[in-house]
């Protein structure tokens, strides 16, 4: 069958339409920090239907240690399609290997306030969100678990929901590793400041309010035993939180499986809380 001019016209402009709706949907950005003076790489997933709503809630989702704002993309590439699937924004910053915390020794390592207060402001700015912790989650593996509870419980004017998959909630038993003492100095030396910058101790910041929390780890993983004992410390504390263990090790098959999950999780509770 030969095509008129027009119907032709008209394919190819659909066509073009659909490779340009795809091709923003990931977009890179950077954010300029006041606090380090620095500008910082973010990768930015938009549903689909972006255009089509005013507000839509906000997943960040935070890398692990040697990882980058683009390591999430990689573990799952489908995370567009889970953006569309539960109309969310998925933000990916670039923390380097700062455990996501204000270092107290290095000035210019102020990932903490980046991250829930420069970045927060920024996607709010000028993005269609949800402005208010009802529309925010965060998230992440390894470090980023970490990175999640860590600002999710420092920060629960913020984030209304919180999570970690695989995250090192503990980090006093590993004092040697992932160059945690460039941020807050070795752990023989400071040891308090090392019980201060752990999430297990932090706990009694959600105790009067905590923020809906989902965590999960595998069975062969090495930071199992510290996700364990963070669930029966909120478990003795009363603080409502799902928790999943299933077999898996700390890589990139557990958490593209493990993501799915908490995207769900966090779905639901936007769905409840707007």
């Amino acid at each position: 069958m030969k095509l008129t001019n027009k119907v032709h016209y008209l394919l190819l402009l659909f066509i073009f339409s659909c490779i340009t709706t795809s091709g923003k949907q990931v977009d890179t950005i950077k954010v300029f920090s006041q606090s380090m003076n620095a500008e910082i790489e973010n990768v930015i997933i938009l549903p689909e239907n972006y255009n089509q709503q005013t507000q839509f809630p906000v997943i960040y989702l935070l890398h692990g240690y040697s990882g980058n704002h683009k390591a999430w993309l990689q573990i799952h590439p489908g995370l567009p399609d889970l953006a569309t699937r539960y109309g969310i924004i998925i933000v990916c910053p670039n923390a380097k290997n700062s455990w996501y915390w204000d270092s107290p020794i290095d000035p210019a390592m102020k990932y903490e306030t980046f991250v829930a207060k420069e970045l927060v402001s920024y996607i709010d700015s000028n993005y269609k969100t949800i402005k208010n912790k009802k529309g925010r989650a965060i998230t992440g593996l390894s470090m980023g678990g970490h990175g999640g509870l860590w600002l999710g419980f420092r920060h629960t004017d913020t984030f209304g929901a919180c999570g970690s998959t695989s995250g090192g909630v503990d980090i006093r038993p590993f004092p040697a590793n992932w160059e945690m003492s460039k941020a807050i100095g070795s752990y023989n030396e400071n040891k308090e400041r090392w019980n201060e910058h752990t999430v297990i101790n932090q706990i009694y910041r959600i105790q009067s309010g905590a923020p809906a929390m989902i965590i999960d780890c595998g069975t062969e993983d090495f930071f199992y035993e510290v996700n364990e004992k963070l669930h029966q410390q909120l478990l003795y504390n009363n603080i409502q939180h799902d928790y999943i263990v299933r077999p898996g090790g700390h890589n990139g098959a557990y958490w593209k499986n493990s993501i799915e999950y908490q995207l769900l999780f966090f779905h639901l509770f936007f769905t409840s809380a707007n």
